[in-house]
């Protein structure tokens, strides 16, 4: 009986050791390698407009991955208002070398938060919708970004289990983790004062297309509709969030309280707070953060 029961114990952590991958683990590609994985298709259309449009980067060798066979799904920043998906690749160029099928989507800009943050719904939903070409892992979608992007994503992944919140995922559509480089979380009239009272022409822009649909500051009432903090709950997906100390466009005072929120669970979430860290990443701050990251995907 207990050789039975032996063997039988021998045979499960044989089982599960032959499907457990872990990406830290995992050897970078080469650049050639990166090339030779994917077939990459550019602007593919997922909405009427012309900037709803996204890169799909399909992996020969996400399969090889198991249960970490993660899609990846990144936005770029800008404040809502300018840059481009093509201009933050550095942001998916791990997961690239990982072999990892990614998604590097554009959405709706210099039209406020509001028009913004709808299109990464509209995004997985039409990756949902053809996923009979894509066959993409949508079980183990994770949602990142950087800026605008990630406050886009965080704010996705929150509302995603809130029956209230108005722009529903499709069925069948989970999110397994976020990961927030410098993205709002609360606080965003905060951030609106901030760019809305910068000297700097473009920031001042930023600031004033936020929430272009009021004519000076945006009622706190209203704001809180598009803050991760409002939709927050322990069933939301893991969070690993990256945060600058001397960050000048998203306060670090914005993120208190969520981070305090996440850190009730630190086996679920991460925070990695850099305190000379500015809004936007070093090349050596991105290294690091992507060991973490991996680290941290590992144990989901």
């Amino acid at each position: 009986m207990n050789r039975n029961l032996l063997s039988l114990g021998l045979f499960a952590s044989m089982a599960l050791s032959s499907c457990s991958v872990q990406l830290a683990s995992v050897a970078d590609k080469t650049a050639e390698q990166v090339q030779a994985t994917y077939k990459v298709t550019k602007d593919v259309s997922y909405g009427a407009d012309k900037e709803q449009a996204m890169d799909i980067y399909l992996s020969s060798a996400a399969q090889k991955l198991k249960n970490k066979d993660y899609t990846i799904v990144f936005l770029h920043g800008g404040g809502y208002y300018i840059s481009d998906k093509s201009r933050e690749e550095r942001y998916i160029q791990p997961y690239l070398k990982k072999g990892l099928n990614v998604v590097n989507m554009n959405y709706r800009i210099k039209r406020g938060i509001p028009i913004a943050s709808e299109d990464l719904t509209y995004a997985l939903n039409f990756l949902k919708a053809h996923n009979d070409t894509y066959h993409l892992n949508l079980d183990r979608i994770i949602l990142t970004g950087f800026s605008a992007g990630a406050h886009i994503a965080s704010l996705v992944a929150v509302t995603a289990n809130d029956p209230t919140y108005a722009n529903k995922l499709a069925a069948g559509i989970k999110i397994a983790a976020v990961v927030n480089f410098s993205g709002p979380v609360d606080g965003l009239d905060v951030v609106e004062k901030v760019f809305m009272g910068n000297e700097v022409p473009v920031m001042k822009a930023i600031g004033v297309a936020l929430f272009p649909e009021t004519t000076e500051y945006a009622p706190k009432e209203y704001i809180q509709k598009f803050e991760p903090i409002t939709y927050f709950d322990k069933n939301d997906p893991p969070f690993f969030i990256w945060q600058g100390g001397k960050d000048d466009q998203v306060p670090p005072v914005t993120f208190e309280k969520f981070v305090a929120l996440l850190k009730q669970e630190p086996q679920k979430n991460e925070v990695l707070f850099v305190p000379e860290g500015q809004h936007s990443p070093s090349a050596s701050e991105l290294k690091e953060a992507y060991q973490k990251i991996f680290d941290f995907l590992d144990k989901k």
